[in-house]
């Protein structure tokens, strides 16, 4: 009896705080305008799912342990961190004059009235600035484990470009009849942009298809409908049939296939290559990384060790563009990346070159931080740089002092996209770049963005 007492008491205050709830929201608008009463009404809603959550009884499962589901806790709880802040407006010049003193009342009785002493309006105060101790771990983390030194940087451009030498040396060997261009690397080392070993040096393989005899096709205009990609498609078939071209073994249904010659270049690099004699010329350790799908070399040195992406290219239908042999699925297998880096690189270089700013820095800070997180792996170089271009393009103050807000900002930014499952390119808006990412990959990206910007320190 007592117990169905406490519960009964426990609904009727729940009773009491929705009905003054329902009555705040129902004039919120009237009060605070429609802005204030969207805020009002997000916050509102976080907090009447506390109250049914304390005021709703407990079977004696969920008496043995208070610890909140996972489904619930950063989709509730980041409705709260989304809100837009409502920006507190600057004070009018009016307010370091005098107020004068209200007009009486009508109901007032006539004669003189004792007036208080008047106090000015109390403003409110202006947000806390960020946290300077997680600013100074965060440039600490920097120095510690994301600044690559001098030498280091030196010596590895020195094994990639020799390295680059000896397997062009191979294929001219082993493939005379395809024309394979010179090899060029490339990628976050020679931008400044090298975060760790972990990251991969690129080592383009172009192709030098013959002019005319090759067009391209979107991606969007294929069967496999993927805007990230295109065909590349024999043409003049008339006038030069297959076989006038070296390139024309790698055909399939007419279009040049990424799939077979990325088979045909794994196979060179892990069965053909003699790499423990390159790897003593060159006083390294080189072995191909057989288990992955993408063409990787690991290279171990005394003084460091590097990773090499060996990619085949074509050239693009803007000058400058460049498609991969990428390892897709599917209906995409066959066609050909479109390889957005080269663009990345070059904008987030002079938008720092304008403003001498910390954008780069930031996209290195992040490559790191989430490289080795159990979650946040799966973001990506390629994520991560399209979220430092989008605040790149929007915030103005890019000082070294503003590099821990803008961390915290990307994190926003992530998780936003995260709930949206959206994350659209910089440089194609009908590309989203969560595709492929399966609902509890989602779910745990969206988990630990949540915990990071609750305790950033924990990430670092």
């Amino acid at each position: 009896m007592a117990e169905f007492s406490q519960n009964r008491s426990k609904r009727r205050d729940g009773e009491v705080l929705g009905g003054a709830v329902d009555f705040l929201l129902a004039n919120a608008r009237l009060v605070l305008g429609v802005g204030g009463a969207a805020v009002l009404g997000i916050a509102t809603l976080a907090v009447k799912r506390l109250i049914d959550r304390a005021t709703s009884p407990r079977d004696e499962d969920d008496a043995k342990g208070d610890a909140p589901c996972l489904e619930d806790s950063w989709q509730d709880l980041s409705l709260l961190k989304a809100t837009p802040r409502l920006q507190s407006r600057p004070p009018p010049a009016a307010l370091s004059q005098p107020v004068p003193p209200p007009a009486p009342s009508l109901s007032a009785p006539e004669g003189p009235a004792d007036i208080g002493p008047q106090t000015s309006p109390q403003l409110s105060s202006p947000a806390p600035p960020l946290c300077l101790m997680f600013q100074e771990k965060l440039l600490a983390f920097e120095r510690d484990h994301v600044t690559m030194p001098g030498a280091h940087v030196s010596l590895a451009k020195q094994l990639v470009g020799d390295i680059a030498l000896e397997l062009q040396a191979y294929l001219r060997n082993k493939f005379p009849d395809l024309p394979f261009g010179a090899l060029v690397p490339g990628g976050p080392l020679y931008e400044g942009l090298q975060a760790g070993a972990a990251d991969p040096v690129r080592l383009l393989v172009p192709l030098a298809l013959e002019p005319g005899l090759w067009s391209l096709v979107a991606g969007l205009d294929t069967v496999a409908q993927d805007p990230r990609c295109w065909a590349v498609r024999r043409t003049q078939l008339e006038f030069r049939p297959r076989g006038s071209s070296p390139w024309d073994r790698f055909l399939v249904g007419g279009y040049l296939s990424s799939r077979v010659l990325l088979e045909l270049l794994r196979k060179a690099l892990t069965a053909s290559v003699n790499w423990p004699a390159i790897g003593s010329l060159l006083g390294c350790l080189i072995r191909p990384r057989v288990a992955s799908d993408e063409l990787l070399l690991e290279v171990q040195h005394e003084c460091l060790e590097l990773t090499m992406a060996v990619l085949l290219t074509v050239a693009g239908a803007q000058d400058g563009d460049l498609l991969l042999a990428w390892p897709l699925e599917g209906l995409a297998g066959n066609l050909w990346l479109q390889d957005w880096y080269p663009a990345e690189a070059a904008r987030l270089r002079a938008l720092d070159e304008q403003d001498a700013g910390t954008r780069r820095r930031l996209l290195l800070l992040l490559c790191t931080v989430c490289r080795g997180h159990p979650a946040l792996w799966r973001l990506g170089r390629d994520r991560l740089a399209q979220v430092v271009l989008h605040l790149g393009e929007q915030e103005a103050d890019w000082a070294e002092a503003a590099l821990g807000e803008h961390f915290l900002q990307a994190l926003e930014l992530l998780l936003g996209s995260v709930e949206r499952a959206s994350l659209p390119s910089h440089f194609n808006r009908s590309v989203n770049l969560l595709d492929g990412l399966r609902e509890e990959e989602i779910d745990d990206l969206g988990f630990a963005l949540y915990r990071g910007l609750q305790a950033p320190e924990g990430l670092l």
